[in-house]
């Protein structure tokens, strides 16, 4: 039976075994019942900090109310990328950064990122956003355009977009004939002509799981579904209120500084829990997807332009699905779950169709998801054109100091973490400097083009394995998928099956060693088993789960 007492409402208690880690020496601090830093939000923008600060031999506690990755940080397109259409706001530093981090990541996590290649068709009619700074400007010079994308242009785009990041494993932009070829068969015949370039898939929610493990590893403590009901200053420390969301028992904690990640509830926290004035805010910004059939044969990605300016994604997904994404939609209240209403899966729909020779239905349709993105509120006129640049604020007027977290995107995430260390480093004398390039995440020590050979030498370990599975446990775990499946002989001794290759011994790690608490967990975050589930199978796993707590 597997040990209950393992888990708690509050966070995890867990001792996983792991080989030493690699970064910077913690330093020895004496004990205390003050950590040195709390951050709320479990997002990406939360654990990426609180692992960061914990390899730099801070005592970090961090507060999740719900599941890790439970709002954005799990709705993304799910894609570590420079933003090929920022370069049209000019917005080339972040462009840069971006790029940069993207090979940067690679390394550090193969087993849930890859690079992928991405087809660009051209058609001669393809049109700017209005507002963009490119597209105004070349009205200005070329007015007989009527803001139409000259092919000259985007190739431009793409090459400052090659050689900005500096790669060294991603392969750079080549043109593509669209006739008689793979990438061609699904499109409409009037695109003859493409540009094919490369950025990187990443798997989003368990990005955020695995920084949080890391943390862990290092000496923070995660408390899962555990709200922060108030934050006050007294004697000059933060005395924070949590309440456990499940039992409604509240407890209290100190930290020396607290450090505000909630994501889209970041004003939200400001205001109610904190009492803290802030003069920056957020945009809310929802972004839909829907998940349909198989649309075609090949595994490469489109990047499709619409006639208003915008574009789209379509992207393989689990083998026998393709993801399209995503619109740019407000957001008015955090409080109102996002979904991806009617509107939006008929503007994905169509914005497809305008391109694909076979045309998507909404039969065609097995799921969709939305997020609302917390962009940084720079008074855009659009919600397309709001920046995704990250800005940090620290107040320290009423004596313990807060930093704000706005903004932000998953691909610039450990940056963010670092310059969030930048602003904290002042308030704790000796901390030692940046440390998290090149240092794997759980599972990722092994090279970025080793997923393969890796998959063999599971496979060879375990023969009951089928390769879709191998494929997908290496995927999901890298190197860490041996101590997944322990010294079983055969499927059987996995324990119970609950659909989709998802076994009892499987579900028991992602409860001990990475946060889950329910089925939705499982399921939907730390996988997308659900997608091959049945609502009964999901709700015998969620009963199996309850048991063992």
């Amino acid at each position: 039976m597997f040990d209950p007492d393992c888990f708690s409402h509050r966070g995890e208690t867990f001792a996983p075994p792991v080989a030493p880690l690699k970064g910077n020496p913690v330093p020895q601090t004496p004990p205390s019942d003050v950590a040195d830093l709390f951050i709320i939000g479990g997002g990406i923008n939360g654990c990426g900090i609180a692992r960061d600060a914990a390899g730099r031999g801070l005592r970090v506690e961090l507060a999740e109310m719900n599941d890790l990755a439970s709002a954005t940080s799990s709705a993304s397109t799910k894609l570590f990328h420079g933003g090929l259409r920022y370069l049209e706001y000019w917005d080339v530093r972040l462009v840069r950064e971006a790029l940069i981090e993207r090979e940067t990541l690679l390394r550090a996590m193969p087993h849930i990122s890859w690079p992928m290649r991405f087809v660009l068709p051209y058609h001669k009619d393809m049109r700017f956003e209005g507002d963009t700074p490119t597209s105004k400007a070349l009205s200005l010079v070329m007015p007989w355009m009527k803001g139409r994308r000259p092919s000259w242009l985007i190739r431009l785009g793409l090459f400052l977009y090659d050689t900005l990041g500096g790669r060294q494993i991603l392969t750079g932009t080549t043109s593509v004939d669209l006739t008689n070829t793979p990438e061609g068969a699904p499109l409409q015949d009037r695109f003859t002509a493409a540009y094919e370039y490369s950025d990187c898939w990443v798997e989003d929610s368990r990005l955020v799981v695995l920084n949080a493990r890391d943390a862990k590893l290092r000496g923070a403590t995660i408390h899962t579904r555990t709200k922060v009901v108030a934050a006050r200053q007294v004697d000059g420390l933060w005395q924070i209120t949590l309440e456990d969301t499940t039992s409604g028992a509240q407890r209290d904690v100190r930290a020396r500084m607290l450090v505000n990640a909630g994501g889209p509830w970041v004003g939200e926290v400001i205001h109610n829990q904190v009492h803290v004035p802030a003069t920056a805010g957020v945009r809310l910004v929802r972004g839909s997807h829907i998940v349909t059939r198989r649309l075609y044969d090949h595994d490469k990605c489109y990047f499709f332009q619409g006639a208003d300016g915008r574009i789209i994604f379509t992207i393989p997904f689990e083998r026998d699905f393709t993801l399209i994404g995503t619109t740019d939609a407000e957001h008015a209240d955090v409080s109102v779950p996002p979904v991806c209403t009617p509107e939006e899966q008929a503007y994905l729909i169509d914005f497809a169709n305008s391109y694909l020779k076979a045309p998507v239905t909404q039969d065609d349709i097995v799921w969709t998801y939305s997020g609302v993105r917390p962009l940084y509120d720079d008074g855009a006129s659009s919600a397309t054109a709001a920046t995704r640049e990250y800005v940090l604020t620290v107040n320290e007027a009423a004596g313990a100091p807060l930093l704000n977290v706005f903004g932000g995107k998953i691909t610039t995430y450990r940056k963010l973490a670092e310059a969030a260390l930048d602003k904290i480093a002042p308030f704790f004398p000796e901390l030692p400097g940046d440390w998290t390039a090149g240092v794997p995440l759980p599972g990722g020590d092994f090279p970025v083009d080793g997923v393969a050979e890796l998959t063999e030498r599971l496979a060879a370990a375990y023969p009951f394995l089928t390769e879709p599975w191998a494929a997908r446990l290496v995927k999901a775990y890298g190197t860490d998928a041996f101590a997944v499946l322990g010294d079983a002989k055969t499927a059987e001794d996995l324990g119970q099956d609950f659909g989709g290759d998802l076994t009892a011994q499987e579900v028991r790690w992602l409860m001990q060693y990475e946060f889950a608490r329910t089925a939705e967990d499982v399921v939907w975050r730390r996988s997308k088993r659900g997608l091959r589930m049945s609502a009964d199978q999901i709700a015998a796993l969620d009963d199996w789960m309850a048991a063992q707590l």
